[in-house]
């Protein structure tokens, strides 16, 4: 995790927002991960490693903001992150991928269900590129902050709890699927 001055460098990548990167001295990290939606993906072979933070589920909801940005969106955003890494060497059967986000917030009644539903974006596009969720860390009342490490590929998910709403105990899901070899 050192570059050659033996200092981390620290990207940040805010909302809507994507970095890829294959320096080991690297790290990626993204804040306020509400209902927004991050995935990092690192390929442990070639050493490259990726991190998008979107906004809104499905870009045909707002084409010209989708047109201008479209990283804002789950469909749009994790496809370019996908893309990017499969143009530097990537390749899907070696992904470690982690998921954070996709809480509720704002949104006590459940009418809007922005964090559902990018959570439900994403995972068919991986399902549709034949890729597994390796951790996940998603759901409840929490904001999320996420670091990929470039010189190990390990993803670090940091958990905030919410105060505007104290009576609310669902803190979300953290969940291993996969054995790490």
């Amino acid at each position: 995790m050192r570059s050659e001055g033996g200092h981390a460098v620290v990207y940040t990548v805010g909302i809507s927002d994507m970095k890829v990167s294959d320096n080991a001295s690297d790290v990626l990290v993204t804040h306020s991960l509400g209902s927004c939606i991050g995935l990092s993906l690192y390929d442990p072979e070639i050493g490259v490693g990726g991190l998008v933070h979107c906004m809104m589920p499905v870009s045909k909801l707002d084409p010209v903001k989708a047109a201008a940005n479209p990283l804002m969106f789950t469909d749009t955003g994790v496809t370019s992150l996908l893309k990017s890494m499969f143009e530097r060497g990537a390749n899907r059967r070696r992904l470690v991928v982690t998921v954070a986000g996709a809480g509720s917030l704002l949104d006590e009644k459940g009418f809007f269900k922005i964090g559902e539903k990018n959570y439900t974006i994403l995972r068919k596009i991986l399902w549709k590129n034949d890729i597994l969720i390796s951790e996940q860390d998603v759901g409840g009342n929490i904001v999320r902050t996420m670091y990929l490490y470039m010189d190990t590929g390990k993803t670090v998910i940091k958990r905030n709890l919410m105060t505007m709403n104290p009576v609310q105990t669902d803190v979300g899901q953290r969940t291993r699927l996969k054995e790490e070899a």
